[in-house]
């Protein structure tokens, strides 16, 4: 699709007020710690949207909420590190958060630990597109929730918040994706496991917008472990998604 710098700017200032937004709530134990990439890794997210989200998409990946060693190091969705340094391309400064995890210390680029779902999902897209120019021309990846949450050192998903805090969570995050929705005009939004698809059937319900789902690459997933890659392709070749 044609180059439209204005798509990664609505999409740049749709992240700034997600942020913002989310910034002013208020997480009760077990929750200990909150990671916001989009503060002290926001050099890099911007980068990742001005350079591969300056335009329409025909095919949006949305995943849950960053990973311990994926996103939450680097600021890029799903963004295992050599993936985004090697492939990608993309690097730049990672602050320190204000409170950071004792349990889970922000190492930027220089973190060693392999975000396994990334390192699948990204080395799908190398096989197939070789290029990250060939795979943006088409394919965007996003994640619904900026925010990864920690008890300790244990990682805690969205789905696990009490119910008050996941509604005012999602009420953020339902505006930020109708957003990307709007600025992207995507025909496809392909979840990345069952949490993202039901939170986006329910933010997009009423648009046009196309909806599938591919199985989660996590490694607690047995059936991602008997050949993620595979299976995701084959969910996208069953969808008419790929060819």
């Amino acid at each position: 699709m044609e180059r439209d710098t204005g798509v990664a700017e609505t999409l740049i200032a749709a992240a700034r007020e997600l942020s913002a937004r989310l910034a002013r709530q208020q997480f009760a134990p077990p929750v200990s710690h909150v990671y916001d990439p989009l503060t002290y890794a926001w050099e890099v997210h911007e980068l990742y949207l001005r350079r591969h989200a300056a335009g329409g998409r025909r095919v949006v990946f949305l995943g849950m909420n960053p990973g311990p060693f994926g996103m939450v190091q680097c600021g890029v969705p799903f963004g295992e590190i050599a993936a985004v340094r090697d492939w990608l391309g993309i690097e730049g400064e990672v602050r320190k958060p204000v409170l950071e995890n004792p349990w889970r210390p922000i190492e930027g680029f220089a973190c060693l630990r392999s975000e396994v779902s990334g390192r699948r999902l990204w080395g799908l897209f190398r096989a197939r597109f070789a290029s990250p120019e060939r795979f943006f021309a088409d394919h965007f990846v996003a994640n619904y929730c900026p925010l990864a949450f920690f008890e300790r050192g244990r990682n805690l998903t969205p789905d696990k918040l009490p119910a008050a805090e996941a509604a005012a969570l999602h009420a953020a995050c339902d505006v930020h994706l109708r957003t990307l929705v709007s600025a992207m005009r995507p025909e496809w939004i392909i979840a990345v496991g069952a949490f993202a698809e039901a939170r986006a059937r329910a933010a997009l319900a009423g648009s046009s917008v196309r909806i599938g789902r591919v199985l989660h690459p996590s490694p607690a997933s047995p059936a991602a472990n008997r050949g993620w890659d595979e299976a995701a392709s084959a969910q996208l070749r069953a969808l008419g998604v790929w060819a």
